[in-house]
């Protein structure tokens, strides 16, 4: 049911009066550097397109833009005129009661999914899909924070984010532009705020799009899902904000990239940051927790975002390969594992046993070092698409990991280095027990290896004589310890 009440709310940008069945929506005259309202034309021309863009959205709420005369009958402002929604609808109010969304939350992933589909799409817009763009939008972002420094924002805080997003972006640059040349860049909403989706019988709308800067508009899909997201998660929804990119995934269709989605989140969460700081300005006191938590969240997401290079080695039969393996499905990861690439460049089925002796066959210098160049291509190749890696190998050589660590420096992803142990006669056993499996190792190769294994001081060791499910949880333990580091 809707108000009858009379009532006003503010945003940084704009003031609403609430009368009856009617919503009155006035331009400040204020210039915030990415926003300038001090004319009265640029007001005027604001309120129109705010009701063209939202007309995409929410057709029937959306009703025109009235004259503000001034006491001698001549026009001196404008208002957007809108239906008035139910405030007990409100996503928001929703999800601070407790209430089930999942209902709205799907819908409105379908309703973003296929208006992406359907939205218009230039060079223009397609080029604010590019790193290049990315990394701007970054930089104006981090640049208005800059007057908050040690205030309201923390000076490390700032910097870790600077530094894991920007690392991001450089490193994915192949995947920004394939995104670009997908067809991922539209014209979208822009600015999807829990406050501004009101769930109705006959499905949600979604108010108050970006209106004031098409670029900022033009964002790859999940971007603008990962707006939504990132408010769901700074109300207190963390599950509900994972359920609706995984449902605007789902609609949406193609490969998903959980780092990208990260990285997103964090984008809109620190971009929030940056206009809470703002309201603070304007004296809204509680805006400085907003921001603390905003950042906070930013961070967050940008650890999570950053793919990871992790080595997974030792000697044969310690069990790396479990372990690489429980890691690689855990993390969601790609594993490459170089017993498998070791037949494959010799034209050989992984599965066919070919044994051979210590540095001989399939084990002489020159072919190990090319399955490690092979390694280190696809590893590079995905860290650049946003995958995490999981490399199985021995890692006996320490040029072969100096090789992996420029690697994971190229693509600026977190290299993770853990070496398995075991007694030598627990790996024998597991190697005569094995069936089916690429590797052909022995434990003649395994004492051989052993004597010429480079020392490898920076691998974390874990121990693979317990079970492969406290093993992993062990190497996750440090996998995350070492992806929280705060990059030197």
């Amino acid at each position: 049911m809707v108000e009858t009440l009379a009532a006003v709310a503010e945003t940084h940008t704009g003031v609403v009066v609430f009368v009856g069945d009617r919503a009155y929506k006035l331009k400040k005259p204020v210039d915030l550097g990415f926003v300038d309202f001090r004319t009265a034309e640029s007001r005027r021309t604001a309120c129109h397109r705010e009701l063209e863009l939202n007309r995409r959205f929410a057709p029937d709420v959306y009703l025109g833009v009235a004259e503000v005369h001034d006491p001698d009958g001549r026009p001196c402002d404008w208002l957007v005129v809108m239906r008035r929604m139910p405030a007990d609808r409100r996503l928001s109010t929703l999800v601070r009661s407790g209430e089930n969304v999942d209902r709205p939350l799907r819908a409105l992933a379908r309703m973003l999914a296929a208006h992406h589909a359907a939205a218009r799409r230039s060079p223009a817009i397609d080029r604010e899909g590019t790193a290049a763009a990315l990394r701007q939008r970054w930089r104006d972002n981090l640049a208005g924070l800059e007057p908050y420094r040690g205030t309201l924002a923390d000076p490390a805080t700032l910097d870790e984010i600077a530094d894991r997003a920007l690392r991001y972006v450089d490193g994915r640059v192949d995947l920004l532009a394939d995104r670009v040349a997908a067809g991922r860049i539209r014209d979208g909403h822009g600015d999807l705020l829990a406050d501004d989706v009101f769930s109705l019988p006959d499905g949600p709308r979604a108010l108050d799009c970006l209106e004031f800067d098409d670029t900022l508009r033009a964002v790859d899909g999940v971007d603008d899902a990962a707006c939504l997201a990132m408010d769901l998660e700074r109300l207190g929804a963390p599950a509900e904000a994972a359920r609706f990119l995984t449902w605007f995934a789902e609609f949406a269709g193609g490969p998903r990239v959980p780092t990208l989605e990260h990285h997103y989140v964090a984008y809109r969460a620190v971009m929030r940051a940056k206009v809470a700081c703002l309201r603070w300005q304007q004296g809204v006191p509680d805006s400085a927790a907003t921001a603390a938590q905003l950042l906070g969240l930013g961070v967050t997401h940008l650890r999570a975002a950053e793919p990871r290079l992790i080595l997974v080695g030792g000697l044969p039969g310690v069990g790396k390969s479990t372990l690489a393996g429980g890691l690689a499905d855990t993390l969601g990861a790609v594993l490459v594992r170089s017993d498998r690439v070791r037949k494959e460049l010799a034209g050989i089925s992984p599965q066919v046993e070919r044994r051979s002796s210590w540095r001989a066959g399939l084990y002489a210098p020159d072919h190990t070092a090319a399955v490690y160049d092979a390694l280190l291509r696809r590893a590079l190749e995905l860290l650049r698409h946003g995958e995490s890696v999981v490399l199985d190998a021995g890692w006996a050589d320490a040029s072969a990991r100096d090789a992996a660590l420029v690697i994971a420096s190229r693509a600026g992803a977190t290299p993770v280095e853990l070496r398995c142990v075991a007694p030598a006669a627990l790996a024998a056993e597991r190697m005569a027990g094995r069936t089916g499996d690429p590797s052909d190792a022995t434990p003649e190769i395994a004492a051989r290896m052993a004597a010429e294994f480079a020392s490898w001081p920076t691998a974390s060791e874990i121990d693979t004589t317990v079970a492969p499910a406290e093993a992993v949880a062990a190497a996750l333990h440090r996998v995350e310890q070492v992806g929280t580091n705060v990059p030197s």
